[in-house]
């Protein structure tokens, strides 16, 4: 033991060559020193703490510290060979440091973390939740106490999540992923009968807390997109495809107000009173939308849209604090639902 060339604390060691003593005042950050050696580790050459402090410009006993703090920190399971005279990793390990976080960055991670519950049975839940584990076990006490007293203060509530049909989904990502043919069985909204579709599939989505698959439907020669509520019994065949270079899903729905595109541009506007103004200011409702005041408190929204379909339930659902000033068309479209939905109640019961 008394010839240990740079193993464990405790072993004695030989002279330290002169470079190995020099101050420490320019060393590089811990963690990229702990990344530096686990990769020389990792490399199986058997590396020993004077060559290692050499390379680092720092001392053997520098490293040996490192080498205990990822031991006791992050379970690297290294050991020292005494014939190698050096270290080496006993299984499998990545070491993953994560720095000392500021307020803002733990807040910006609870948030992600409390964001995993629109996820709720999702194949991806499970991944999502071991990964925000295994970085929060890397915080010391007094980061998990200040993550811990954060997350009492904030959650997440997705209005009506979708119930995900997990095996259906899965053969559509997958299909997705491979780039291959698939075959599935689809209902149009507001349709009873059910269509047999043969797509490309290019690209998943959850918009608006609804999963829709975009592709090139191969009959009908065209991309269209389809809701996975209504898709049923979808099967990937062996034949693949080639996924278009220039096909973007943003640029794809860029004129859609959610997910339904059309092939015209409609300029609309819709006025709210004050009511409707404090509930619609402050968010970001399409790409292209500018929100004016008006000088009675009220506010004007403007928007350029392709289709007016999904425009028109929206503006239905602020009842009396939106009214339509343009298109007609959309304007004709509210009048005409607004009379159907008073003709339901106008009647007595």
């Amino acid at each position: 033991m008394g010839n240990d060339k740079g193993g464990p604390v405790g072993y004695s060691s030989g002279a330290m060559p002169t470079k190995s003593k020099l101050p420490e005042k320019h060393s590089r950050p811990p963690l990229h020193r702990m990344q530096r050696i686990h990769e020389w580790i990792r490399s199986g050459k058997y590396p020993n703490s004077v060559t290692m402090a050499r390379d680092l410009e720092v001392t053997d006993r520098t490293v040996k510290r490192d080498i205990e703090y990822m031991r006791d920190r992050h379970g690297a399971p290294i050991e020292y060979d005494e014939l190698k005279h050096g270290y080496f990793y006993h299984g499998e390990f990545e070491f993953l440091p994560v720095a000392a976080m500021t307020e803002a960055e733990m807040f910006a991670l609870l948030v992600a973390d409390k964001a995993i519950a629109q996820y709720k049975g999702m194949p991806f839940q499970k991944p999502l939740r071991m990964a925000f584990q295994k970085l929060t076990g890397q915080l010391d006490d007094r980061e998990r106490y200040s993550l811990e007293n954060l997350g009492a203060a904030l959650s997440f509530r997705p209005f009506a999540p979708e119930d995900a049909d997990l095996k259906a989904f899965q053969v559509i990502t997958k299909a997705v992923h491979e780039r291959r043919v698939l075959q599935f069985e689809y209902r149009n909204l507001g349709k009873r009968e059910w269509l047999k579709r043969v797509v490309h599939p290019y690209h998943l989505a959850c918009i608006d807390s609804h999963w829709y698959l975009f592709g090139h439907d191969v009959s009908r020669d065209a991309i269209r997109t389809f809701a996975l509520t209504r898709l049923a019994k979808p099967s990937a065949t062996a034949e693949r495809f080639v996924k278009p270079k220039d096909f973007d899903p943003d640029e794809y729905l860029k004129g859609s107000f959610t997910v339904m595109k059309g092939d015209k541009e409609h300029e609309v506007e819709i006025e709210f009173d004050l009511w409707g103004t404090d509930l619609v200011r402050g968010r970001q409702w399409h790409s292209s939308q500018e929100l004016t005041d008006l000088p009675n408190g009220g506010s004007r929204l403007k928007m350029r849209l392709s289709s007016l379909e999904e425009i028109e339930r929206w503006v239905l659902g602020w009842g009396s604090h939106a009214k339509v000033i343009g298109p007609a068309a959309l304007r004709e479209r509210v009048r005409t639902m607004a009379a159907k939905v008073a003709a339901i109640y106008g009647g007595a019961d």
